[in-house]
């Protein structure tokens, strides 16, 4: 028999919980041609406009090339203090420069700022010719790691973000990507802060508008074409809780930096995250049969952190779902149940509940009653 109960102890932490984040995001509306905001820790998406319609990434697609470069440098395959060669394809390479000069050699590290923060499509060919031999085959790494990603509306042309009509992403893949990127990279993730860099003598500063605000924003990477418009995916953190935003198809440097910082204002103000149950936490009782013991507490294996609106408290609820009364023996850690997070009839998160404790069977004269008992009142309820 299916048991479904209410969590007594979850109740308290569930009165500060809200209502669905697509409940919470109507009326709310961007000038962006396609928009997506999702929390880093959760996973859930607090807002999404044509997330998934390919559109032209412009630069932002160098944060796909960088991961490609990180992840040669993760795996030993390249290192900060390598110099690689430029070639003159790479430096006749137009639109965003660092200025890199023909026939040198340039440090990694430098490179790395100069796609990062100077948005040098010169750098990318570099890095891009250093690792694969040439720039098709180093896009073909990219297209590779991007299924592997998830990334299902993209595909790589080029490493830069230069027109080309096989050059597309879509909002929901730039941010899956820039989460990927934070997650794996850390320790590289950081040169996505920095607010300048400065090779040959060239000072330039990030394209990023949000690291000029007191917004916690530290990365990620504008993009700009004509066909494109003023794009963004950055991210922010405020309160140690991280989101990642992605805006594309702006008309303006300015609309973009208004629109951004209002859409990463809005995700903050009206979104938290809060954890429901501890793992380990005491929740309800399930019915045993033949035990030892007449019922064995359920508890969940992991914290139950779930990003929700902070208004419109009252909808959400948790509730114990199990098969029961449970057939005794029963192993501590062994599963016997749900736990379901639910706002009206609809599930918006679940976990899985466990034995709190071990439950052994009842002895033969225990057992005997139980049937008879049975026979005589029916099977328990």
């Amino acid at each position: 028999m299916s048991h479904i109960a209410s969590l007594r102890a979850a109740a308290a932490a569930l009165a500060l919980a809200g209502s669905a984040a697509s409940a919470a995001a109507q009326g709310f509306e961007t000038a962006a041609r396609a928009a997506y905001v999702v929390d880093y820790d959760t996973g859930t998406v607090l807002y999404e406009k044509e997330a998934s319609a390919r559109i032209p990434p412009a630069s932002m697609s160098k944060i796909m090339t960088m991961y490609v470069v990180f992840e040669h440098m993760k795996a030993g395959r390249l290192a900060l203090g390598d110099e690689l060669p430029v070639s003159k394809a790479a430096w006749q390479m137009g639109g965003s420069k660092m200025f890199v000069k023909i026939d040198s050699r340039v440090k990694v590290e430098d490179l790395v700022r100069g796609v990062i923060v100077q948005s040098g499509n010169d750098a990318c060919i570099v890095l891009a010719e250093g690792i694969s031999g040439s720039e098709e085959a180093f896009v073909k790494l990219m297209n590779q790691r991007a299924r592997t990603l998830g990334l299902t509306d993209s595909n790589f042309a080029n490493v830069t973000g230069w027109p080309n009509p096989e050059h597309y992403t879509s909002a929901r893949d730039l941010a899956r990507v820039a989460r990927h990127l934070i997650a794996d990279f850390p320790d590289r993730y950081r040169y996505y802060s920095e607010r300048e860099f400065t090779f040959n003598g060239i000072k330039q500063g990030n394209r990023n508008p949000l690291l000029y605000k007191p917004l916690g924003a530290d990365g990620l990477k504008t993009g700009h074409t004509e066909e494109a418009g003023y794009g963004l995916t950055a991210s922010a953190v405020r309160d140690g809780r991280r989101l990642i935003m992605v805006v594309t198809g702006l008309p303006t440097m300015r609309a973009r930096a208004q629109e951004s910082e209002r859409l990463l204002d809005w995700a903050f103000r009206e979104f938290d995250n809060y954890t429901l149950v501890k793992a380990g936490q005491p929740l309800e009782s399930a019915e045993v049969w033949l035990g030892d013991a007449a019922t064995v507490p359920m508890q969940a294996t992991a914290d139950l952190r779930v990003t929700l609106p902070r208004r419109s408290r009252d909808e959400v609820k948790a509730v114990a779902v199990y098969d029961g009364p449970v057939a005794a023996p029963i192993a501590q850690g062994q599963r016997i149940g749900t736990l379901e997070i639910r706002i009206g009839d609809r599930k918006i998160a679940e976990t899985p509940l466990v034995a709190g404790a071990a439950v052994g069977r009842r002895n033969v004269f225990g057992r005997l009653a139980a049937a008879a008992g049975r026979l005589v009142n029916g099977p328990p309820r």
